[in-house]
């Protein structure tokens, strides 16, 4: 993410401001990526057939689709809690601990709590 606009991220210490906004934008765009992903529910569509390895065919792709958007869905929740987070001022603090999270991680997994 930082390299794609020529930034590295600090090693240690705390978060800039733009910082913040670059990790608050890319949050914002797998908010609205996680959200149209999900948004697809026609891959659940239960499709009848006559013959029986089509059947369980069809149930197996609709059981992968399935756990893919309960994976986008629980994602999309990660992703409005860290955004929440930002607009508190408690995003990059640990939940468990309340220590720093470095941002080399943050900038790794944005959604991290």
């Amino acid at each position: 993410m930082f390299e794609a606009i020529g930034a590295k991220p600090a090693l240690t210490g705390t978060m800039t401001k733009s910082e913040l906004n670059r990790l608050r934008r890319a949050l914002e765009n797998l908010r609205s990526e996680l959200s149209s992903a999900t948004g697809r529910r026609d891959t659940l569509a239960i499709n009848t057939s006559p013959e029986e390895l089509d059947q369980i065919q069809s149930a197996s792709e609709r059981d992968l689709a399935m756990r893919g958007l309960e994976r986008n869905s629980s994602r999309l929740r990660e992703v409005g809690d860290a955004l929440g987070r930002v607009d508190n001022g408690a995003y990059g603090m640990c939940d468990a601990c309340r220590e720093d999270i470095g941002l080399r991680r943050l900038v790794a997994v944005p959604w991290t709590s």
